[in-house]
């Protein structure tokens, strides 16, 4: 065996250098001999190196020899290698680098799948996911089409992404997510960074979330701040932006978002702060309402202007590095600023909101949908009776100890003009010109004269002022003044209650309330003799609505305020048609009536109502201990009621019709009949005018006994007709009429 082995050598191809003759150089000599050192202490392994190394020897014979020779090589072929060696091991950390780096990839998307699926198991299903219906606003203007307010739960309406001011969805986009575009919904490199901006800052200062995931929570969710909320708001981030355009989802987000002070979208931000629609903000304004996004409380320009002029410079420098705007204009744009109008809380406008908003639900049923209501108000009118009522409240009404009013202004065909519900809205929301049931007082005193003119009386008729006893009711004048035989003119210019009180018993108390109920008094009313002195509630709307005939000629009319109502596309949901009741009063009862109640304003309790430039008429009245203070006057074309008072029901300080109410109604009609063409009162012409106003038939030499009488008209009846006992008082409280 050994031989054939030493045979199986000597037959093998030796590698040779050169010529043969350097072969020897290849021999092993002593010299070359390993001697093993002793041992190495810094050995990993606790041994020496002598230990691991293995001994070489000198061959013993030419087979040995051979075999070292043919080990040598190798050896310094291995040694030449290790470079290239090391150069691999260098490669492969890299290489293990990259591979771990897609194994913990691979994986983390696993773990990202997973919690997606289970956030989802644990969602309701996806086929049940809809984007909830925006509440529907109720936009109500005047009759020019100007927006009075928006009633709703947004406070808005709500304006396609291109029909607002441009500047809006760019000051949001580049101030709240950036990378909108550009992102799934959920933006890992806006989460990165904020986490990295938040660490350095060592609290949460930036947010990660983009409009998409703010648009989620603001759909579906509730602002619990939780890992399981979160994990939710991505995902339906990420169904959103598979449901919907980048130009949907914006849309969705500015007119939705909560903006402060109630305002839901940019609209209802626009409206609130600068009294104006989205579609017609500025640069300014637009960064104004993005920067309310951080904190609408706070940046709100009615609650910090200082801190919302900021707000907007650090949104106007953002919108700049995206490109939206140029420095040049972000300058102008800050330079000009945005001040915020003053709050329109207290407006008297939002008297008639909150009536359009009684009444519609009796025009429709059902809108699901933005809807425009139009109203028969006239924002110059609506102007001047809000301002008519602070004047006078804030001068006089101090004085007379009187801190609240109302106004409401109709025209001939029973369109409400103007409606004022109290001195400031935002204080109390009470409309008193619609809901406050209150004594007219003398105010009442037209529909007994009316009765008494329609049973054959005429105006220079003589009646005679004079303490009297009605059973066991005693009237009285104020301050106890008694003029002795006056004519009916003279006893309505004067506003004598003996008079009225007389007439009413001997007419019937039954007749003057059908009287008044045939005009336009709806209010339960008692039919006994101090009905006369107004004893009964009435509404400030409801009296008048009632004296609206005297001024159009004698036609009944039911006081409107919704002309009618769309939808934003334009679709008709109820338009007003139809006439009122028809006549009521007679041509010449209604001239006979003006010719009269004329008197109140130029000789009798009303001289503070009379207007220089056109004929008017109305009657002052005044409630028991001074509680309320009336003046109902009119124009041909508009007649304007007008109370004050207290709420409380307390005592003025003799604040009395002639005194207080018939300086604020001047006041107001004087502007509100501006426009108006001055004409006569209807039906004068028909009637001579009365003789002896404003002055008793006992100051004159002789003493008639009976005035003249109209044509046809039945004689004076006596004076001490038997008075019977009050009759029941009516049954039932009659609806107010409103609308068509």
């Amino acid at each position: 065996m050994r031989n054939d082995r030493r045979d199986t050598r000597r037959e093998r191809a030796e590698p040779t250098f050169g010529s043969p003759a350097h072969a020897d150089d290849l021999a092993a000599r002593d010299g070359d001999r390993f001697t093993p050192p002793r041992s190495l202490p810094n050995s990993r392994s606790g041994r020496s190196q002598a230990e691991r190394v293995e001994p070489r020897f000198a061959p013993e014979n030419d087979e040995q020899e051979a075999e070292m020779a043919e080990r040598q090589p190798r050896r310094r072929k291995s040694s030449k290698r290790q470079p290239k060696r090391s150069r691999r091991s260098g490669m492969g950390l890299v290489g293990r680098l990259v591979y771990w780096s897609a194994v913990l990839s691979i994986w983390g998307l696993i773990g990202i799948a997973g919690v997606i699926g289970y956030t989802v198991a644990t969602m309701p299903k996806i086929d049940d996911w809809k984007v909830p219906t925006r509440p529907p606003n109720v936009e109500i203007v005047d009759a020019s089409g100007t927006i009075i307010a928006n009633r709703g739960d947004t406070g808005g309406e709500e304006v396609a992404l291109s029909d607002m001011s441009p500047f809006l969805p760019e000051a949001v986009v580049a101030i709240e997510d950036r990378r909108f575009y550009h992102h799934f919904g959920v933006d890992p490199i806006g989460l990165s960074r904020a986490l990295v901006t938040n660490l350095f800052a060592g609290s949460v200062v930036q947010g990660g979330s983009t409009l998409t995931q703010q648009l989620a929570k603001n759909l579906f969710l509730q602002p619990n701040r939780t890992l399981e909320r979160k994990l939710q708001e991505a995902v339906l981030a990420l169904w959103l932006e598979w449901r919907f355009s980048k130009a949907e989802l914006l849309e969705m987000y500015l007119n939705r978002v909560y903006l402060g002070a109630g305002a839901y979208g940019v609209d209802a931000a626009a409206q609130r702060y600068f009294g104006k629609s989205a579609r017609d903000v500025d640069l300014a304004e637009a960064a104004t309402i993005a920067g309310l996004l951080k904190a609408p409380s706070r940046y709100a320009p009615t609650n910090s202007p200082k801190l919302a002029a900021e707000r907007a410079k650090v949104v106007l420098a953002a919108m700049v590095d995206e490109g939206y705007v140029s420095r040049d204009d972000a300058a102008r744009a800050t330079a000009v600023g945005a001040p915020s109008s003053p709050t329109k809380s207290g407006s008297a406008a939002n008297y008639v909101a909150d009536w359009v908003m009684d009444l519609l639900p009796g025009y429709v049923a059902r809108y699901r949908s933005d809807i425009v209501v139009t109203t028969t108000i006239d924002a110059r009118l609506q102007a001047a009776a809000e301002g008519a009522i602070r004047t006078t409240l804030d001068k006089e009404g101090i004085k007379y100890k009187a801190s609240q009013g109302a106004l409401v202004a109709i025209d001939n065909d029973g369109a409400v003009k103007a409606l004022v519900g109290g001195k400031d809205y935002a204080a109390s929301q009470f409309d008193r010109a619609i809901e406050a049931r209150r004594q007219p007082g003398s105010a009442f005193k037209p529909f007994v004269y009316l009765t008494a003119i329609e049973h054959g009386y005429s105006p220079d008729s003589i009646v005679v002022d004079e303490p009297i006893s009605i059973g066991k009711w005693t009237p009285k004048n104020y301050e106890n003044e008694y003029l002795g035989p006056v004519t009916l003119t003279t006893a309505l210019a004067r506003s004598l209650n003996t008079v009225a009180a007389r007439l009413t018993a001997t007419l019937g108390p039954e007749t003057v309330v059908q009287t008044a109920r045939r005009v336009g008094i709806v209010s339960q009313l008692h039919d006994n003799p101090s009905i006369a002195l107004g004893t009964g509630e009435v509404t400030p709307l409801e009296i008048t609505a009632a004296y609206v005939p005297f001024a159009n000629g004698g036609w009944g009319i039911i006081p409107y305020l919704v002309e009618d109502i769309r939808t934003k596309d334009g679709e008709i949901l109820f338009h007003r048609q139809g006439d009122g009741p028809g006549r009521v009063i007679s041509e010449v009862a209604v001239g006979t009536m003006n010719r009269m109640l004329s008197a109140v304003v130029t000789d009798g309790t009303g001289q503070k109502a009379l207007l220089s430039d056109r004929p008017s008429a109305g009657k002052t009245g005044t409630s028991q201990d001074f509680r309320d203070a009336w003046f109902i006057g009119y124009v041909n074309g508009l007649t304007a009621g007008v109370w004050l008072g207290n709420d409380d029901n307390t005592p003025t300080k003799k604040a009395t019709g002639g005194a207080l109410t018939a300086l604020l109604w001047n006041r107001f009609m004087t502007d509100a009949a501006r426009d108006l063409p001055a004409r006569p009162l209807p039906g004068v012409e028909l009637v001579p005018p009365p003789t002896n106003i404003g002055v008793s038939f006992a100051e004159t030499d002789g003493l008639p006994k009976q005035g003249p009488q109209l044509p046809g008209a039945a004689p004076m009846p006596p004076l001490d007709v038997p008075v019977t006992e009050a009759s029941q008082q009516e049954k039932g409280l009659l609806e107010r009429l409103f609308g068509n």
